[in-house]
């Protein structure tokens, strides 16, 4: 897929009075036309339905993009959003369906992938060649060392810089022209911690509209004003950023259940008055309306939501303990060439530890993670592994540790574990590798896929000192969940690299910071690395805080100096609130499952009492007849006030979880 730095839509094609297309053009222009209108919409898609493989990834789907708007697109991986993207550039046509655009819209898209990188500076391609222009090259060299580039790399071939680079270079030509529509695909997985937090405050402040994929909550989090969700073959729309849509989603659904089992209670009352009277004359005319009343409850009733799809969901084995001391590297050496890496640097960890290597790109962070793991000797130093420790390699190269030209299964049974080939099976199914899947081949799986088969790997020889590079990437996010969570009960010892700050938060109790060969430790979290060091005034993925930039691409300010605040006492205020908010829900939740149990016994008595009064022996002397159509009438006047009150109860437990 090539990178198209701007795009502006051609304009011979027919125009309706409102300024829209009546149908897409193809054509692929790799010039800049900064052309501004006043109209608040630049994107609009309606009926569009696209079949993949047999498989059909969104039917009949609509949308609409406006000036301003950041969405993010989320999904799992295979869901359908990069197809999306290509239809909107026009690299695919939809089987039905129309894409259109506000004539004029400029479209900038950023894919995962770079294409091979000639002979231009890096300069040169973020700028596009467009020499002479000073105040250009002024903003490009700003986004440049914004992007972690150094002033010396401006004038360096891009051929020489590795495709991570090369993929900034050219995300700096997209900000350099601005777009009216910046399309980004998954943006963050080049960047370092330190690009990042940048490039995240520059898009705070971007003037035109964003549609992006990504996998990085946090970066949702801070930027999206609008979440769409592409399942089931559908698109969803919400407002508000990734937790606000989980918030809403939650919501909605329970809204959607309560509705459609409040509708369906009563289809059932009415049809139990049909199946009674229906045969009675005097009852007919009655019966027939009661059914007509299903029919159209059927009709207006809303389906309760799907499940999702397959998640992967498993637990590391918990490793053989190790002693206290983990490792230790001890006056380590190494270079690549004449570039000098390390000049005689120690480390130590010990068990337990959860301990993230941070710093920029290139400063060392996966050589000093490949020295940990022996995938590199080191030049000079000793390194000592403490008593009963396994070490378990996890590259950011996930081909590192697979052979392409085996199958799935093949590469899993590749183990010095003594497993079985079923116990293996049911392993790769749980990683979502069910049936003729174990036999595809390692190299036509997606970088989903090979992170999922890397992962199997580990778990079928679980160390206890497991060193991991970029776990996150390539997983969409149910599958971040799920390696989160069974790290989280991991009792082994933890070093990784990552630039997913949900993540970092998640799992780290110590930062290590990796920068001109020197490491300096900090004994806590992530957040408490951020307090004690500059970063924190920039950073931006502090709850709630925003980094600040006079405009877009700005070089950061000196912060002014803030009050100091009481830490515990706000921890303990946040616990309180919180404390507050899970107690009222589960008061809610309990009321919910009291009212279902009543309801629930009620509705098993009122049978019990209209199969009594069938009987003939209930009229007789003694039968209780009359009792019993007491108590039959006073069910039917309490049974409905008790489904008004279990739907109160769920309308009050949804508007809890969005609060």
């Amino acid at each position: 897929m090539p990178i198209w730095a701007v795009r502006t839509l051609s304009t011979p094609a027919p125009y309706d009075a409102t300024g829209f297309p009546l149908h897409r053009q193809n054509s692929h222009l790799d010039e800049f036309r900064p052309i501004r209108f006043d109209a608040p919409l630049m994107l609009t898609f309606s009926g569009l339905s696209k079949t993949f493989a047999g498989r059909t990834l969104f039917e009949d789907a609509t949308l609409s993009i406006s000036n301003g708007n950041r969405v993010g697109l989320v999904g799992p991986n295979g869901a359908g959003k990069s197809t999306l993207f290509k239809i909107i550039l026009g690299e695919e046509s939809p089987d039905e369906g129309q894409v259109t655009l506000i004539r004029g819209t400029t479209l900038g898209f950023l894919p995962q992938e770079s294409t091979p990188a000639g002979d231009e500076t890096v300069l040169e391609i973020a700028t596009q060649h467009s020499e002479g222009d000073g105040a250009l090259e002024a903003k490009a060299k700003r986004i440049l060392s914004g992007l972690s580039f150094r002033e010396t790399d401006f004038d360096r071939p891009a051929r020489e810089m590795s495709g991570g680079w090369v993929m900034r270079a050219h995300l700096a030509r997209l900000l350099v022209y601005e777009p009216d529509l910046l399309m980004l695909d998954e943006p963050t997985n080049h960047l370092d911690l330190d690009a990042l937090l940048w490039f995240q405050g520059y898009l705070e402040a971007y003037p035109g509209a964003i549609l992006m994929i990504s996998h990085d909550r946090e970066f949702l989090n801070h930027l999206t004003t609008h979440t769409v969700e592409i399942r089931h073959s559908r698109l969803f729309r919400y407002t508000g950023n990734y937790d606000s849509y989980l918030v809403q989603r939650a919501a909605n659904e329970i809204q959607m259940i309560a509705a459609a089992t409040n509708t369906q209670r009563k289809i059932d009352q009415l049809q139990e008055f049909v199946d009674r009277f229906g045969a009675k004359s005097s009852k007919a005319t009655q019966a027939q309306s009661k059914l007509k009343q299903i029919d159209r409850l059927r009709e207006e009733m809303i389906a309760p939501p799907e499940s999702d799809g397959p998640t992967v969901g498993f637990r590391f084995p918990q490793p053989q303990r190790s002693g206290q001391r983990v490792i230790k590297l001890e006056g380590i050496h190494h270079a690549y060439g004449v570039n000098k890496v390390y000049d005689g640097i120690d480390f130590e960890c010990e068990r337990g530890q959860r301990i993230v290597l941070v710093g920029p790109n290139g400063a060392g962070k996966s050589t000093l993670l490949k020295l940990l793991a022996d995938v590199l000797k080191p030049q000079a130093g000793v390194r000592t592994l403490g008593h009963n420790v396994k070490a378990g390699y996890y590259s950011q190269y996930r081909i590192e540790m697979l052979q392409a030209g085996r199958s799935v299964l093949e590469e899993a049974l590749d183990t010095p574990a003594r497993v079985t080939e079923q116990q293996v099976r049911t392993l790769l199914g749980s990683f979502l590798f069910r049936g003729e899947d174990v036999f595809k081949k390692v190299t036509v799986l997606s970088g989903g896929e090979k992170s999922r088969l890397a992962l199997v790997k580990l778990l079928l020889d679980p160390p206890n000192l497991l060193l991991m590079d970029e776990p996150t990437t390539h997983l969409d996010m149910p599958s971040i969940d799920a390696l989160s969570e069974a790290l989280k009960q991991f009792e082994g010892t933890l070093i990784f690299i990552s630039h997913d700050v949900y993540f970092i938060r998640a799992l780290a109790d110590h930062v290590i910071h990796v920068r001109a060969g020197q490491l300096k430790a900090f004994p806590g979290g992530y957040q408490y690395y951020l307090d004690k060091t500059a970063v924190g005034e920039r950073a931006g993925l502090t709850a709630g805080a925003k980094p600040t930039h006079s405009q877009p691409g700005a070089q950061d300010k000196a912060a002014a100096p803030e009050p100091k605040i009481d830490r515990k006492e706000q921890k303990r205020q946040e616990a309180a609130q919180r404390q507050a908010k899970s107690d009222a829900k589960k008061n809610l939740e309990k009321r919910v499952r009291d009212l279902e149990a009543a309801i629930s016994k009620m509705e098993a008595r009122n049978k019990e009492i209209v199969a009594l009064l069938e009987r003939p022996a209930t009229y007789e002397p003694g039968g209780g007849a009359s009792q019993l159509n007491r108590e039959l009438a006073e069910i039917h006047v309490r049974l409905p006030k008790m489904h008004s009150e279990w739907e109160s109860a769920c309308n009050g437990l949804s508007t809890a979880l969005a609060a």
